[in-house]
């Protein structure tokens, strides 16, 4: 199971009932934090949600409003007494930038990592078991969307292993994929496992004009996050001088990639009820949500 919740939906400032865009990604007791604009932490007291359990920052960029709340979240981990490395992976350039806040953090009792990814070209990396695919995005600075997915194993049959008489020992290397051997007989996963299952899949997309990349790289998601800075058509023009998008452009590459579910997030401040523009995204993608702080779905196998 994967548990998704979102720490904040505003962008630009956060206001006093929406925390700046930030989502956190839980699975196998430890968690992905994606960007730490100011105010996160409240957030994921509020929330209950735990900070020391974060392995792994992946920032979008860096303007203010996605990295700012990165001190005081770094020294309350160290606080509640880590010790093991946390990485943060940014976009290219953003090292002298998050150094530049680590600073005011002073001592840490932990190894803090900072990994620079391409802007221009996809890459693929590991983390916490998932598989992530970064997303090249069109914004006024450097900037990636990230894609995470959770490759599954087939289900295991113990009926089959049964009637084979598979001693019960042997299931779970069988299960993991390795050969066994027993009364001289060789035992191999494709007998006792089902067929390939779809992996679960969640992306994350912000700040950004619409980019072909996106639509490539979320294909299929379970859970698609986007950012909808402006909810009505209407507000196009002003979306593309500032590198952002509307609510039906992100439907729309909801619609386009196959998505099952959409969430809108990093909405501007001068809308203060996002969910009255859904209209504008429903019309094109229809499972869609306005997101809200603190907002979440477990995703779960079939």
């Amino acid at each position: 199971m994967i548990n998704v919740t979102l720490i904040g939906t505003g962008g630009m400032i956060p206001l006093p009932e929406r925390f700046l865009a930030s989502c956190l990604i839980e699975y196998n007791g430890r968690s992905i934090l994606i960007d730490c604009g100011e105010g996160t932490q409240i957030s994921l007291h509020k929330g209950r949600l735990s900070m020391n359990k974060i392995d792994t920052i992946l920032i979008t960029h860096c303007h203010a409003d996605h990295v700012a709340g990165l001190p005081g979240l770094l020294l309350t981990i160290g606080n509640q007494g880590r010790t093991e490395p946390l990485y943060i992976i940014a976009p290219r350039g953003s090292t002298k930038y998050i150094n530049s806040l680590l600073i005011v953090c002073g001592f840490l009792p932990y190894e803090v990592s900072i990994a620079e990814l391409h802007d221009t070209k996809p890459q693929v990396f590991e983390q916490i078991g998932f598989k992530i695919t970064s997303i090249p995005l069109k914004h006024h600075i450097n900037c990636l969307g990230y894609s995470l997915e959770l490759s599954l194993k087939p289900h295991f049959q113990p009926d089959i292993a049964k009637k084979l008489n598979i001693p019960v020992k042997f299931w779970k290397s069988l299960h993991n994929g390795n050969s066994v051997e027993f009364d001289d007989n060789v035992y191999t996963p494709d007998m006792v496992l089902g067929e390939p299952r779809k992996p679960i899949k969640v992306s994350y997309v912000t700040d950004t004009r619409p980019v072909k990349h996106i639509k490539d790289i979320v294909m299929e998601s379970d859970l698609f996050i986007c950012e909808g800075m402006y909810g009505e058509d209407e507000q196009l023009e002003n979306a593309k001088e500032k590198m952002h998008m509307i609510f039906s452009e992100a439907a729309t590459i909801a619609r386009d990639a196959n998505v099952q579910e959409l969430w809108l997030t990093h909405f501007s401040p001068s809308m203060n009820r996002p969910e009255e523009f859904i209209k504008y995204a429903k019309d094109i993608f229809p499972n869609v949500k306005t997101g809200k702080d603190l907002m979440s779905t477990t995703l779960k196998s079939n």
